[in-house]
């Protein structure tokens, strides 16, 4: 719809880019173009607005088929005006100088046009199809039909309408029939939905079967092979038990050995030893005899050189070497006896000339 303004008594018309503006002015055409914009007095004004842009028109009908079967179908129709002025001379698309808005409605006249002669040519080609065909083939074969026919149609250039796409998007028969005519679709899915289970339940049986047989097939195998491992393991500690006795026997026969060479080694110098020790003792006896027999010899030579020595000498010399003695040996002596005989003599000695 145009964008129309007032100022001061006059009108602006502002027309936008998808619309095809025509003024007209006491019978004379004054503007004609698409996005424009101009002042007008809407008293002698008189303008046409016809939209350039494609249009979608959707339509649903019902028709029969040859079998006498009700179906709908739904389709949409794109076209667009490629001659505005042979539209606005066919059709009233004048606005309201004031508000903008059509005064007819001729959108509508054209979508009445255009869905009678696609339902037309679609009634044709469905009353001549039976239903289980027009439902397999039915839409390419009813689009192709408006199509040729919407392409055919005279009235259309004469209004300059072009018809851009024709699009058929469904033919539903009546619900009934479409239950009915789903019921075998459904069981035969139903069936081979069934076939389909039981054939993956076998192969899944299959499977198991397989599953199990690997297992058992897998503990055999387990089971032989850890009787080969006991079997080893038994192998293996027999032999290192057998050679770990003969290590045991090598290393007793060589203790044994170094135990009677020790031994013998060992009497060997125990017997030197005893030997050596004898002979030493035998010396050491020899040395110490011969030592108290030249100690006792020497004894004997100063006892007798002694008693020679005393048997010499007279008396008041061994009356004076006793003194000598008996000093030599006070601090042992814990008293001395002195006769009155010795005493007297010594007294005498000592005043006598001589013993002075």
């Amino acid at each position: 719809m145009a964008d129309i303004t007032r100022r001061l008594g006059r009108r602006h018309l502002r027309g936008a880019p998808t619309a095809h503006i025509r003024h007209h002015r006491d019978g004379r055409l004054l503007h004609d173009g698409t996005g424009i914009s101009f002042w007008f007095r809407a008293l002698t004004a008189a303008i046409s607005e016809i939209p350039v842009d494609d249009r979608e028109l959707a339509m649903t009908f019902h028709a029969r088929t040859a079998d006498f079967q009700d179906v709908a179908v739904q389709a949409t129709v794109t076209y667009r005006i490629g001659d505005p002025a042979l539209a606005a001379a066919r059709l009233d698309f004048s606005i309201d100088p004031g508000t903008g808005a059509w005064r007819g409605t001729p959108l509508e006249q054209l979508g009445t046009l255009l869905t009678e002669t696609a339902q037309q040519h679609a009634l044709a080609v469905l009353a001549r199809t039976p239903l289980a065909a027009a439902l397999v083939d039915g839409v390419a074969a009813v689009r192709e039909r408006i199509a040729d026919g919407l392409g055919a149609e005279p009235r259309l250039p004469a209004t300059g309408i072009e018809v851009v796409a024709v699009r058929v998007m469904a033919l539903r028969p009546e619900p009934e029939v479409e239950r009915a005519l789903r019921t075998p679709a459904r069981e035969q899915i139903q069936q081979e939905a069934d076939r389909a289970t039981y054939e993956r339940r076998a192969v899944a049986v299959e499977r198991e079967r397989a599953i199990a047989e690997n297992e058992l097939a897998s503990q055999i195998e387990l089971a032989r092979r850890e009787e080969q491992l006991v079997e080893q393991r038994g192998t293996n500690t027999r032999r290192e038990a057998e050679e770990h006795a003969a290590a045991d026997a090598v290393r007793a026969e060589a203790e044994a050995a170094r135990s009677v060479r020790l031994a013998e080694a060992e009497a060997a110098r125990t017997v030197k030893l005893g030997e050596a020790e004898a002979a030493r003792a035998v010396t050491l006896a020899r040395a110490e005899a011969e030592g108290v027999r030249e100690t006792g010899e020497a004894r004997a030579a100063a006892q007798a050189a002694w008693l020679r020595v005393h048997g010499e000498v007279d008396v008041a010399t061994l009356h004076a070497l006793t003194g000598t003695r008996l000093a030599e040996n006070l601090p042992r002596i814990d008293s001395v006896t002195v006769s009155p005989d010795v005493l007297t003599g010594l007294l005498a000695k000592l005043g006598s000339p001589e013993g002075s």
